[in-house]
C-alpha cells in the first residue's frame, strides 16, 4: 500500500477543539500550520460565538467557535487537535458532549493531536490505554493511571495519535500532526475498552 505525500493534506477540515482557557499558542500555531499545508482548522467548542485563550498567566485573545459542539460530528472532519492549558481539558473532559465528540475519532481511527494538558481529555474518552504518549508533566501520573505508557518527549506518535508537551515542542508537534494527517485513518486503531 502506497503512503500519501507527508505533508498533502489540501482540503483536510480539521477540528481543534478547544474551551475557555485554552494556552492561546497551542491553537494559533497549529492553525497556522494546517493553513500552510492547505488544511481548513475549523474552531469547534462548547462556548456560543467566542473562546477566550489564556497567555501564560492571564487572559489572551477571543476566537470566534466555527461550530458548536452540540453541532460537531467527527464523521465531518479528517482529524482532530487538542491544544492544552490547565482550564481547558479540565472543562471538556467533565463535559459528555465533548468527550463523545474524541471518542468518535478514535473510533474512526483518525489522526488525533494533543498538547501540554491536551491528553487529559483522551483519559475521560477513554482511548489512552496502551498507547504510548506524552503531555506536561503534571499530568503524567493522571496519563499511567489510565494505563498509558508516558514518556518525556519532544513529541511521540503511536497509530495517528500524535502529543507532545508543551508549547516550546510546537514545532516538532505540528510537523507530526500534518504527517498523520496526510497518512489518513489508522484503521487498525482501536480504543481502549
Amino acid at each position: 500500500m502506497q503512503r500519501e505525500n507527508k505533508r498533502d493534506i489540501h482540503g483536510k477540515r480539521v477540528a481543534l477543539l478547544v474551551d475557555d482557557g485554552f494556552e492561546q499558542v497551542e491553537l494559533t500555531e497549529p492553525m497556522k500550520a494546517l493553513e500552510q499545508a492547505g488544511a481548513k482548522p475549523v474552531i469547534v467548542s462548547p462556548q456560543e460565538g467566542k473562546v477566550k485563550g489564556w497567555k501564560h498567566t492571564e487572559w489572551g485573545d477571543e476566537f470566534p467557535v466555527d461550530v458548536q459542539l452540540d453541532e460537531a460530528r467527527a464523521e465531518d472532519f479528517d482529524a482532530l487537535v487538542l491544544p492544552g492549558g490547565v482550564m481547558n481539558p479540565d472543562h471538556l473532559r467533565a463535559n459528555r458532549e465533548a468527550v463523545a465528540f474524541v471518542r468518535a475519532f478514535f473510533d474512526a481511527g483518525k489522526p488525533v493531536a494533543a498538547i501540554c494538558h491536551g491528553p487529559w481529555t483522551l483519559i475521560d474518552a477513554g482511548v489512552v490505554k496502551g498507547k504510548k504518549l506524552t503531555s506536561y508533566e503534571s499530568i503524567k501520573t493522571d496519563l499511567i493511571n489510565a494505563g498509558a505508557n508516558w514518556v518525556d518527549e519532544e513529541v511521540v506518535t503511536d497509530m495517528g495519535l500524535v502529543t507532545s508537551r508543551k508549547p516550546d515542542d510546537l514545532p516538532a508537534f505540528n510537523r507530526k500532526m500534518i504527517e498523520e494527517i496526510a497518512e489518513g485513518p489508522h484503521l487498525g486503531r482501536r480504543r481502549a475498552a
